[in-house]
């Protein structure tokens, strides 16, 4: 390798490498410490936006769009103003609460044109129904996983623990808790018949 190969080439940060030092190797172009970063923080980024928005779907997006922007925007991380999970978690927010912002414009647009006279109770009843159904689905799809794929996705998605907690509250190695999770998704994906990001 030429010496100025080497001086410009970014190293790989190693497992035990704080988020900061994850974060700006990102801001580098590096893809395996974007991974890594990803799998520390993504659990809990979308927990965050799970707990603004109360769509499923929505946070899971929200979540996506934040990991985009932190891959595109990790050079203007300054850890003199806070942690990097602080500064990805402010992202999360703002986008879940923009997010909730831009459903409620469209949600006003609407009620604006529909006259008054046809706004009925039945389409909150509506709404109320088939929220209460798919939180049933959900249930029901969780009951066929095996009982550590269900408390490692429960831990992960619905109180935002990342992979490494997961594994530490469960006392599972972590590879382990990746795979279960994984084959977790996959048959609650199959049971409900949608996508659900592995």
């Amino acid at each position: 390798m030429r010496s100025e190969d080497r001086a410009t080439r970014v190293p790989s940060p190693t497992a035990d490498e704080s988020a900061e030092a994850l974060l700006r190797a990102v801001a580098a172009g590096d893809e395996q410490a974007f991974a890594r970063f990803y799998d520390l923080v993504s659990a809990r980024v979308y927990g965050l936006a799970r707990r603004v928005l109360r769509d499923a779907a929505q946070a899971e997006e929200v979540a996506q769009e934040v990991m985009v922007e932190v891959w595109r925007t990790a050079g203007r991380f300054d850890q003199t103003r806070g942690s990097a999970t602080s500064w990805v978690f402010t992202i999360a927010h703002r986008r879940a609460v923009d997010r909730v912002r831009s459903e409620q414009a469209g949600a006003d647009r609407v009620r604006r044109l529909v006259p008054e006279a046809e706004q009925t109770p039945h389409d909150i009843v509506v709404e109320e129904a088939a929220a209460k159904m798919e939180r049933e689905s959900v249930r029901r799809c969780l009951k066929t996983l095996t009982v550590l794929q269900r408390e490692a996705i429960t831990l992960a998605y619905y109180s935002g623990y990342t992979y490494r907690e997961v594994a530490q509250l469960l006392d599972t190695a972590l590879p382990t808790v990746k795979t279960r999770m994984r084959d977790g998704l996959i048959r609650l994906r199959d049971c409900l018949g949608v996508e659900v990001a592995a």
